[in-house]
């Protein structure tokens, strides 16, 4: 009885997984293919349509743009976040119920809305900021902000953070030097996978990028969204490049995190 109950969960499981997987896969025969019209398979299959994309200099530059601004982005995170976490964990541990409530801010109020008031906040500003990847920054700084703090938080509840600093200081090692030599190296791995999670959700980020920037700094949502009125065969070979590029992150992601818990 049982074997059969877990054969006809496995058999649910893996028909949703199949059904989801069509559009996929058809986006995929649809990038690949030179033509298809009202027949059920393709006239052929070509791979004009990737080297068009990839000899792109238009896609190459939204790519490059959308890389620079999503390192810049979670180096900021990682800056100002992990000294922020230990000093919570090691000086003040009873504030990370506060903090966990202050980090769900930002998912509090819509990205439109957000970005309306930073459109009003700094249209008359004495710094150019609307319309550059500064402001860009500092917004996918805080989107990045809940994932950042959650993950390595977890990092910091699975070592013995005031044994392995007392341990420390007992040695004779200040506390910066306890925490680079020591605590960082056990926090690498959680640390790894909260930036791989937090570089794939904010290369997807479209609202605020269309909004504050728009076309005067194409990020690749951008470019995706300008380009959705040319051939169907181009846009499927660009809508499946960059959902390789996100799955690798998030499997990344998820290896890094089974790794952090092991």
């Amino acid at each position: 009885m049982q074997s059969i109950n877990t054969r006809f969960h496995q058999t649910v499981v893996y028909s949703i997984v199949g059904i989801m997987c069509i559009p996929i896969l058809a986006t995929f025969i649809y990038s690949i293919s030179s033509r298809w019209g009202a027949t059920i398979l393709p006239d052929g299959l070509t791979l004009d349509w990737y080297l068009k994309l990839l000899t792109d200099p238009r896609f190459l530059q939204a790519f490059g743009r959308s890389l620079f601004i999503c390192i810049a982005a979670l180096v900021l995170s990682v800056v100002l976040i992990l000294p922020a976490i230990f000093v919570v964990f090691y000086y003040f541990p009873k504030l990370d119920k506060l903090m966990n409530i202050l980090i769900l801010l930002p998912f509090a109020v819509p990205p439109v809305v957000s970005s309306v008031g930073l459109l009003q906040l700094y249209a008359d500003s004495e710094f150019a900021l609307i319309g550059t990847p500064w402001i860009l920054i500092g917004t996918y700084f805080t989107i990045a902000l809940p994932f950042m703090y959650r993950a390595i938080s977890n990092s910091f509840e699975a070592i013995n953070l005031k044994d392995l600093m007392d341990a420390a200081h007992l040695l004779g090692a200040s506390t910066t030097q306890a925490f680079l030599l020591i605590i960082l190296p056990n926090l690498k791995k959680g640390l790894m996978a909260s930036l791989f999670l937090s570089f794939s959700f904010l290369l997807g980020e479209f609202v605020f990028a269309n909004i504050l920037v728009g076309t005067r700094y194409e990020t690749l949502q951008i470019y995706l969204y300008n380009m959705r009125q040319t051939s169907g065969h181009f846009t499927s070979a660009l809508v499946m490049t960059y959902f390789l590029f996100i799955f690798l992150l998030t499997w990344l992601a998820s290896r890094f995190s089974q790794g952090a818990k092991s």
